[in-house]
């Protein structure tokens, strides 16, 4: 007997966005994408009611040689106007899919306020001073969680993680923190911005999403070298 099929509809909620119910071009608060993702990001970061989130939660797309792309979810650990930094270890399936093809795709999405942010660009490696600043800044806990994994690696059982993490454990108990060192293969990827898409979400589905996009194609001039655009939902 075949399952009768879920009517998923039943389960939807209408949102709005009681500070910006829609987005309207010449309304925008700035003509700059990276200031207008940074009034998005700090705007929903400071909504008590949504802490339990992760607001730098962010969906990573990578295609491998043979053309497959392949998404997760990692953290974005900053962000300034030359790009999304995350961090990974490089031998991972992200690592190495972007050492050989480092276009990438990012996605942030909080479903609370119906938004979306999609950025397009290119992965860049982080540099050694600034993977070991960072490492040194993570909690011991992080730290030896991190170098307890060889990422994306087949393993028998996860009783090999919890008696990799008990032997850092006990080195850093016997010989303190600064001995859980960061693994040469793991630091940090800038993904530097050519596309921003901004979207916002109705019940009705009319849904708003304006592209800033260094391609002036049926563009307008935006701010520092942008153009902006509307595209039908």
């Amino acid at each position: 007997m075949a399952d009768t099929p879920l009517d998923i509809t039943t389960w939807r909620r209408h949102y709005h966005n009681e500070d910006e119910p829609v987005l309207i071009e010449d309304q925008l608060p700035t003509n700059d994408p990276y200031i207008l993702f940074d009034i998005w990001f700090k705007n929903i970061s400071s909504k008590a009611d949504l802490l339990f989130e992760e607001t730098n939660a962010v969906c990573v797309s990578t295609v491998s040689e043979e053309g497959q792309p392949s998404s997760r979810m990692v953290l974005m650990r900053s962000y300034t106007r030359d790009g999304f930094v995350f961090h990974t270890n490089y031998d991972s399936r992200k690592g190495q899919e972007i050492a050989k093809n480092n276009r990438v795709a990012l996605l942030f999405f909080w479903p609370k306020v119906h938004r979306q942010v999609r950025v397009e660009g290119r992965a860049e490696y982080w540099t050694e001073a600034e993977n070991d600043a960072y490492w040194n800044s993570r909690p011991l806990p992080n730290r030896i969680g991190t170098k307890c994994s060889e990422q994306s690696k087949v393993i028998e059982n996860r009783q090999i993680l919890l008696d990799r993490r008990a032997t850092l454990e006990k080195l850093a108990a016997e010989e303190g923190p600064n001995t859980i060192t960061r693994p040469k293969n793991w630091g940090g990827f800038l993904v530097r911005p050519n596309m921003y898409e901004f979207w916002q979400g109705q019940s009705d589905r009319v849904h708003d999403r304006l592209i800033f996009t260094k391609d002036s194609t049926d563009a307008k001039p935006a701010d520092n070298g942008w153009f902006l655009k509307r595209l039908s939902p």
